[in-house]
Parts: C-alpha cells; sequence; structure tokens
C-alpha cells in the first residue's frame, strides 16, 4: 500500500514527519521537495498548546509535586 505523509525538511536537512507512522521494517520511501517553505510553527502541537499548559505547570503547587526529581545543590 503506497501512503503519502506530510513532513518538513529543518535547516540541518533532516526530514521530519508530521505524524506517526507504524511500518514493518524494510520499506522504501520517496521525498518529494516542494517549491514552498513549510510554517513548522503550525505544526508543533507542544507550541500550540504551550500557553494554555503553562498555567498549570508553572504553579507552586506543580513544583512542589515534581521536587524529588530534583537534583540537589
Amino acid at each position: 500500500m503506497i501512503q503519502t505523509l506530510e513532513a518538513v525538511i529543518d535547516s540541518a536537512g533532516r526530514v521530519r514527519l508530521l505524524e506517526d507512522v507504524s511500518l514493518p521494517k524494510g520499506h522504501r520511501a520517496l521525498v518529494t521537495v516542494l517549491d514552498e517553505a513549510a510554517d513548522v510553527g503550525t505544526y508543533e502541537p507542544a507550541l500550540l498548546s504551550e500557553e494554555s499548559l503553562a498555567e498549570d505547570w508553572l504553579r507552586p503547587e506543580e513544583d512542589e509535586v515534581w521536587s524529588h526529581l530534583q537534583l540537589e545543590r
């Protein structure tokens, strides 16, 4: 079965798929480079949700809960 998956290529030339794919080993792939630049920021779910998640992440209670994982200084 042939699948088309969207990907972005970073400045170092690494190809990163924008969705997970599960395939048996040994498959080949062809990469078509488009004439248009990708707006990488719109494809980053972590960046899209960062502002709303920060409300919880930045609470003192959250720091207290995870403090046991911090390295002693």
